[in-house]
């Protein structure tokens, strides 16, 4: 299934100069209607399905889909979707909300490295690392509050960025020279389509639980945190492990997006299922004609 639209438009690879602001927040539907849009994305997430199969059996790449975007962007619904139609064997899916106590006691990458994927298998994110240098960035009060980091390394916050920055991009270049590649996902929606979802869920009571005020005390710091994306965008985004900064004010439109750009990296793995040589083909042979000797008596 092909999309009718440049994929490469909405992934960034840090060659070029980025500006989130240049970035659309929306874009002329990639479908005809409902039925249309579930046809196609369907077509994708059955080839992503596929190749992950196939991922598994040749077992030399894994996949790490992170996703980051601002409250009631889409993440939860993207996943579900996209990933949905994959063997559940074949998808991992962490969450990170708060750093734990424990949590807290190491390094800012050690809670979501124990959970890379493995090999074979694609790994997701919703949200990440990023956070250290998304919300810490808006609120550079938690390194103080709660980060436990000792003061003569956070006295210069432009240097604590940098740092985090170096270390992000270390730990997805030695993720990637050990088979497991990296794709980011930023769905990008509109300060006024926010608005509309908020309102939204305050409109109908099976979404009421999905608001709290701490949506709005954030929203008032959107261009900080729209600072903070191209910040951390721009300094992290590599040919390797590029940034893919997807129109969000869309529904449809964004996981159609996201799935095309699943499906076509994992396109580029020089992957295939095992060959089985002659020896061991003669022996499966052999337990075929035994189990049709059993299904037969």
């Amino acid at each position: 299934m092909h999309l009718d639209t440049d994929l490469s438009r909405f992934r960034h690879t840090g060659e070029q100069p980025f500006t989130l602001a240049d970035q659309p927040t929306s874009i002329g539907p990639l479908y005809s209607d409902k039925k249309d849009y579930k046809r196609k994305l369907e077509d994708i997430t059955g080839e992503i399905d596929d190749l992950q199969n196939m991922m598994y059996a040749h077992d030399r790449y894994g996949l790490l889909c992170i996703f980051q975007a601002m409250d009631a962007a889409g993440k939860d619904g993207t996943i579900r979707r996209v990933v949905g139609g994959v063997n559940p064997h074949g998808v991992e899916i962490h969450a990170f909300k708060k750093p734990s106590e424990a949590e807290l006691d190491h390094g800012f990458l050690w809670r979501t490295k124990v959970r890379f994927p493995p090999r074979g298998k694609i790994g997701i994110f919703n949200r990440s690392y990023y956070e250290e240098v998304l919300i810490v960035r808006v609120h550079p009060e938690i390194l103080t509050r709660s980060q436990r980091l000792p003061p003569e390394h956070i006295s210069d916050l432009d240097q604590v960025w940098e740092w985090r920055y170096e270390d992000i991009r270390s730990i997805e270049r030695y993720a990637h020279r050990n088979g497991i590649h990296v794709l980011k996902f930023f769905l990008n929606v509109s300060k006024r389509e926010q608005a509309r979802r908020f309102l939204s869920r305050l409109e109908e009571p099976s979404k009421n639980w999905k608001f709290s005020e701490g949506d709005l005390k954030e929203r008032g710091f959107w261009d900080l945190y729209q600072s903070a994306y191209e910040q951390a965008i721009s300094e992290t985004a590599t040919p390797d492990s590029p940034w893919c900064v997807v129109p969000a004010d869309d529904k449809r439109n964004m996981r159609l997006i996201v799935a095309a750009l699943i499906r076509d990296k994992m396109r580029t793995f020089d992957m295939s299922y095992p060959q089985i040589d002659e020896t061991r083909r003669g022996e499966l042979k052999g337990f075929e004609a035994e189990l049709r000797r059993q299904v037969d008596d």
